[in-house]
This record gives C-alpha cells, structure tokens and sequence, in this order.
C-alpha cells in the first residue's frame, strides 16, 4: 500500500488490493399488484347487519351505520367581516379629515376676526389721539410754549 506518509502526501491516490473491495448491486422491488379500491355498495334498504365481501373472498360482517350527515353550513355574510371593517375605518378617517378640515378653516376665521379686532382698535385708539391734539390748540387750555432763543452748546439745549 502506498498510504500518504505525510500531509501533504493528500494529493496522491491510494491505491488498495483488489481482492479486498466489495461491490454491493442493490436488488429491485418487486412492483406491488394493483388492487382494485374498495367502493362499498350499500342496498336499497340498510339491514340490521352487513356483510361485505372482501377483494380476497374474505366476508366481513358487522352492523350498519348511518352514513354521517354534515353538517349545515353557516350562512356567510355577504361581506366578509375584514372589508367592513376596512370600509369603517374609511369612513372614520373621512370623518376625521372632514373635523379637521373644520378645525382648521375655524382656526384661520378666528385669526382674521383677531386681527380686525386689532385693526379696529388701532383705528379708534388714532382717532382719539388726533382728536385729542387737535382739539387742544383750539380750546385754549392747551400748554403753549414760545422759544425765542435757544442756545444749544455741547449737545446740551439752554432755552
């Protein structure tokens, strides 16, 4: 035999006697005889015990039973319960973008009511300061001051 000494000897087959390797051929199955399924055949009226003859001639007797009933299926809605669901929360968020919506043209009325407010109050807070100055230098109550010599020196005013 010339097994690898070393390892790095991996590359080099092995060669082994003849006489010592066994071939083994697997063995085919044989293929299974096709038998007929079995269809029971009950008679026209169903007696108190039966008999069933078996493909192999074997005959099997034994009370009949009563072929089983299913059961009624439930009426399913029109629409299943997901898509109304669906279709309800499409019409809750409707709902909400339509308050939105709402909240938010009352938000920008409010402002343009606050800020006519404001314009307003501007306006008559004017109209009471002009009426007030002007209405001062016609009465005669006012305050008058004549400056004939003012003397300003370093930014200082001597009146």
């Amino acid at each position: 035999m010339n097994e690898p000494t070393t390892p790095y000897d991996w590359h080099r087959p092995v060669v082994r006697d003849a006489a010592a390797v066994e071939v083994h051929h697997p063995t085919p199955l044989a293929p299974m005889p096709h038998t007929p399924p079995l269809v029971p055949v009950q008679p026209g009226t169903i007696p108190a015990v039966t008999s069933i003859v078996l493909p192999d001639g074997r005959v099997v007797t034994g009370y009949a039973m009563e072929p089983v009933k299913p059961e009624p299926v439930a009426t399913k809605p029109a629409v299943s319960r997901g898509a109304v669901n669906i279709a309800l929360g499409g019409i809750g968020f409707a709902a909400v973008c339509g308050g939105l919506v709402l909240l938010t043209t009352f938000i920008v009325a409010l402002a343009a009511l606050v800020h006519q407010l404001i314009i307003l109050a501007a306006v008559i807070f004017g109209g009471w300061v002009a009426v007030q100055v002007f209405s001062a230098s016609g009465r005669g109550g006012g305050t008058t001051v004549n400056i004939r010599k003012a003397v300003i020196k370093r930014n200082k005013f001597y009146g």
